[in-house]
Order: structure tokens, then C-alpha cells, then sequence
């Protein structure tokens, strides 16, 4: 079994297909009320849809980046506000946070080998 996509609920749909543009997305369908983008790395797919959406979204969308701190960099330079500059974790990731234009949290990460093989990885998952 394989993810084959999120989708996440956004007020406006043009706000947020601008917004996963400048993140790097590539939108792969289109209409008023929804879009579809593949991610640039990998073939895992995104999506948004029109609708009512919480006054303070909970749910984190993960990216991840082998270069944040350089992404990040970029994404500032193109407009994009950060709430929390790229740093290291206890988790072993490095992440930097930011909002979509519907208030969606996103968190960008570089976690590298410690994202699939952190050393409290459970036993029983280990091939």
C-alpha cells in the first residue's frame, strides 16, 4: 500500500494553488473548486478543495527538503512568511513552519536518514 495523496480544505482555491506553487508543486489539475499537484520529488500528490475550513486548523502537512534551509531562503525572497526560521529539533528533525493561505499549518523538514530510522524506531518495523 502507498499514499497516494492529501487533500487538505482551503477557503480560496487561486490563493492556495498560488501559495503550493511558490512552495515547488506542480499542478496537475485544475477546476473552481479543487486542484491536484505532484510533489517535485517522488510521484506523491497534494491536493486542495473548496470548503468550509476550521477556525484554527489542526492538521500539519508535512514536506520534506534536503535543502531547507536554502528553500527557505528562496521562499522568503519570493514573499512567503515564515513563523518559525528553519531549526533543530529533539526529534532529530531540523523544520522551519509556515501557514497556507487558509491557514493550514505546514512544516517544512530535513530530517535525512533519522525521518525512516530514528533510534527510538520500534523493533518490530525493522525488515
Amino acid at each position: 500500500m502507498r499514499l497516494n495523496q492529501v487533500t487538505i480544505t482551503v477557503r480560496d482555491v487561486d490563493a492556495a494553488v498560488a501559495f503550493y506553487v511558490k512552495l515547488g508543486l506542480k499542478p496537475i489539475v485544475r477546476s473552481p473548486h479543487y486542484a491536484r499537484f505532484i510533489c517535485p520529488d517522488g510521484d506523491s500528490t497534494f491536493s486542495v478543495h473548496v470548503g468550509d475550513t476550521p477556525e484554527k486548523p489542526s492538521t500539519v502537512v508535512y514536506f520534506e527538503d534536503d535543502e531547507l534551509d536554502i528553500t527557505v531562503k528562496n521562499l522568503k525572497s519570493a514573499g512567503l512568511q515564515f513563523e518559525s526560521e528553519p531549526s533543530d529539533q529533539r526529534w532529530l528533525w531540523r523544520e522551519a513552519r509556515l501557514c497556507d493561505p487558509s491557514g493550514n499549518p505546514i512544516c517544512l523538514f530535513q530530517a535525512g536518514p533519522n525521518r525512516l530510522n530514528p533510534p527510538w524506531r520500534l523493533l518490530a518495523s525493522l525488515p
